[in-house]
């Protein structure tokens, strides 16, 4: 029985099956497989502390997969130009709304980065990644194909406005991310590296100031650099859970530290992982993610179109950034950040962002994906 469509189907989704790289949404579906069981793992031990039912968040994220995997899939269908378009559409939503949550949304550990929205409550700011590295790769690929097009100066002005609206939420995370992704592409697009060094000593400028105005940054970074100054519990817990778990880990279910820990379905997912499957089961992460952006990267690095190699190195950065920080976080590397383990990490507006991301990674490494704009 024939389960794949044949190469001769000219159709929507026989030209897609035979052009979208099937290895790269295999690695996602398999990040998916590790985040519901991971969700099942620690879900039912925070819902317990927030007395709801014990799967609540399990059904939650289960919700929310189906239209995440549909969307994924939709934005793999795009052309080039159609994701770009769709950046522009997002980035835009996105920027609004991330005002409108700095201004009108509840406060919770010291930010306000969430909005209610037909009785979802959703964070806009994750939505900005994917479009603003689309929308910086189109300004500083057009900027090397057009002589005169101010497309740097544009970008770093786009990323100067990006980085001011995530700073009145506070979201340092997701700014460090941002600047990450402009200085990626900024660098592929030419610009003079003391010009980037400017930037990078401008912005360094900024997490100082955000060090010594924002109260929760200032607590999280002294804590960083000496865990006895306060209260270290989350970093602690974690910790505790590696070394627990040991290589094999102590088996589903059978892990104590989720128990204590607040955010373990989400920022301090992969702590879960470490007790309970071992270290083993890290390193299939983490070989999982890195496959994912060599695999992106090696299917781009011969392509002709600029806009598609920028667009698909800066999707792809952003991407394996956020896992980074997530994961050194969590193993206490850097000081803890906000940001969720893509795809594995509880959160909505998490979910669905990432799965916009990726489908724009799999339509701009399809086959097709080299022609002209």
């Amino acid at each position: 029985m024939r389960y794949a469509p044949a190469r001769t189907d000219t159709s929507i989704i026989g030209r897609w099956w035979w052009t979208v790289d099937r290895w790269l949404l295999a690695a996602v579906s398999l990040l998916l497989a590790y985040g519901m069981v991971l969700t099942l793992a620690a879900s039912p031990a925070a819902a317990a502390r927030l007395n709801i039912d014990s799967f609540h968040f399990v059904r939650q994220q289960l919700l929310f997969m189906p239209p995440a995997l549909a969307l994924m899939l939709l934005t793999s269908l795009l052309t080039p130009p159609w994701v770009r378009r769709s950046a522009l559409i997002m980035l835009a939503g996105a920027l609004i709304f991330s005002v409108l949550a700095s201004l009108l949304g509840a406060e919770i550990n010291g930010a306000r980065r969430w909005l209610p929205i037909g009785g979802l409550v959703v964070q806009p700011s994750e939505f900005i990644k994917p479009a603003f590295a689309v929308i910086c790769a189109w300004l500083c690929a057009t900027a090397r194909v057009e002589k005169g097009f101010p497309g740097r100066i544009l970008a770093t002005v786009l990323c100067a406005a990006v980085l001011g609206v995530l700073a009145a939420q506070p979201d340092i995370g997701m700014a460090a991310v941002v600047f990450s992704i402009w200085i990626c592409l900024i660098f592929l697009a030419g610009l003079s590296l003391w010009l980037i060094a400017a930037g990078i000593g401008t912005v360094a400028s900024a997490a100082v100031a955000a060090y010594f105005t924002f109260p929760h940054v200032t607590q999280r970074v002294n804590l960083f650099l000496d865990p006895a100054s306060g209260d270290n519990y989350q970093v602690d817990r974690s910790l505790g859970a590696f070394i627990n778990g040991g290589i094999f880990g102590k088996g589903p279910g059978e892990g104590t530290i989720k128990h204590q820990l607040p955010d373990a379905h989400s920022d301090f997912i992969f702590a879960v992982a470490g007790e309970e499957f071992g270290l083993l089961a890290c390193f299939l992460i983490v070989g999982t993610y890195a496959f994912i952006v060599l695999r992106g990267f090696a299917r781009v690095i011969e392509t002709n179109n600029l806009f598609v190699l920028f667009a698909a190195v800066g999707l792809l950065s952003a991407f394996g950034l956020q896992a980074i920080i997530n994961m050194a976080s969590t193993l206490h590397l850097m000081p803890t950040k906000g940001l969720t383990l893509p795809f594995i990490s509880y959160g909505g507006s998490s979910i669905m962002a990432l799965a916009v991301g990726t489908g724009m990674i799999l339509a701009l490494t399809r086959n097709r994906a080299g022609g002209t704009l």
